[in-house]
C-alpha cells in the first residue's frame, strides 16, 4: 500500500489473508503477489486461458466459460494484477509484468503441454508478448478486439498519465474517479441493455472497493501498455499456430479499422468482424461469437 492508496475516494478495503481465507482455493501465489484464478471443466480438458482487458476483471468472461467447458475445455481465468481481487503490487504495471504473471500461473498450476489463449483488448498485447517468448507452449491463439493499436479514448485520458496530476484527477474526486471510471466501461457496449448494465456495473464496482486498483490503471497507462504497439503483433507473423481475429464493427474504443492492418501484420489470421457489436463483442453477443470460438479451438493446427 502507498501513500496514495490511503487517500483515494472509495478504495476503503483491502485484499489481505481475511479475504483469502473466504476463497483459499481460488488463490494461486506469485513471486509479484497472489493472483485470484478460476478454473471450470473437466480435468482432462484441453486448457484453455482467458485473458482480460485493463479494467474488467474476469468477470467478463462468464458466458465464454459456460459454453467452452460445455464443450469439454478445462477453463483458466483469472485476474490481472491490480484488478478484481489479484493482488495490486507496488510495481511498475508493464506488459513484461503481466506476462510473468501468466508464465507464473501456467507453471504454478502444472499446465502441461500447450495451451489455447483467448484475449480481450489489452489481454491481447499480453497474449502476443507470451506467443512470442513463448512460441512452443501455444496451440492457438485468439484476439477480440486487441489493444496495441491506437486507441479512441477521451482526450483527459492523456491528462492521467501526468504525475501528481493523474493522482488528483483519478484519485481524489470521487465523482470523476469513480463514475467516469464506470461510464467509460459503459462505452465500451453497442447498445448497453438495462438487463446488461445490471449485470456489469455491480461486478465492476467490486474491485474498486480494494485499495490499489486506481494506482494499478494509472501505471498501466503510463508504462504504455495500451499504447500502438504494432510490433508486438509483426513478432506473429510467422506462426505455426493457427490465429483468430474477433472484433466488432462499431467498437468505439479500439476502431474497427485497427482489423486491416491487423490482418496485414498476420496475413494467416482466421478473421470475423462482428456487426452491431462494440469493444465486448463477446459479453454482448455470446450466442454469435462463442461458435466462432469453439470452432476455432477445435480446428487443426497448423
Amino acid at each position: 500500500m502507498t501513500f496514495f492508496d490511503r487517500f483515494i475516494a472509495g478504495e476503503k478495503e483491502q485484499i489481505d489473508h481475511a479475504l483469502r481465507a473466504t476463497m483459499p482455493e481460488r488463490f494461486i501465489h506469485l513471486n509479484s503477489g497472489d493472483t485470484f484464478v478460476e478454473q471450470s471443466g473437466p480435468q482432462n480438458g484441453e486448457t484453455v486461458v482467458l485473458l482480460h482487458g485493463f479494467s474488467v476483471p474476469l468477470f467478463i468472461w462468464d458466458a465464454t466459460v459456460e459454453d467452452l467447458t460445455n464443450q469439454g475445455f478445462r477453463v483458466v481465468r483469472y485476474d490481472l494484477f491490480g484488478r478484481g481481487y489479484s493482488d495490486r503490487p507496488v510495481a511498475k504495471y508493464s506488459t513484461s509484468l503481466f506476462v510473468n504473471q501468466l508464465e507464473q500461473l501456467v507453471e504454478a498450476l502444472n499446465i502441461q503441454g500447450k495451451i489455447n489463449l483467448i484475449s480481450l483488448s489489452m489481454g491481447g498485447v499480453i497474449a502476443a508478448a507470451f506467443a512470442a517468448k513463448f512460441p512452443d507452449r501455444i496451440k492457438h491463439l485468439a484476439f477480440i478486439d486487441p489493444a496495441g493499436f491506437q486507441l479512441n479514448l477521451p482526450r483527459e485520458t492523456e491528462l492521467l498519465r501526468w504525475p501528481i496530476i493523474g493522482e488528483i484527477l483519478l484519485g481524489l474526486f470521487d465523482r470523476f474517479g469513480s463514475s467516469n471510471i464506470v461510464d467509460g466501461m459503459l462505452a465500451d457496449f453497442y447498445e448497453p441493455t438495462q438487463e446488461a448494465v445490471d449485470y456489469f456495473v455491480p461486478r465492476y464496482k467490486e474491485q474498486m472497493r480494494y485499495q490499489g486498483f486506481k494506482r494499478a490503471l494509472l501505471s498501466t497507462l503510463r508504462q504504455g501498455v495500451l499504447d500502438e504497439n504494432l510490433i508486438i503483433f509483426q513478432a506473429l507473423s510467422s506462426a505455426k499456430y493457427p490465429v483468430q481475429l474477433i472484433w466488432g464493427e462499431d467498437d468505439q474504443t479500439v476502431p474497427f479499422k485497427h482489423s486491416n492492418t491487423f490482418l496485414e501484420l498476420i496475413p494467416s489470421t482466421v478473421f470475423h468482424p462482428i456487426p452491431r457489436a462494440g469493444h465486448i463483442p463477446h459479453f454482448e453477443r455470446p450466442d454469435f461469437v462463442n461458435p466462432l470460438l469453439i470452432e476455432f479451438l477445435k480446428g487443426s493446427t497448423i
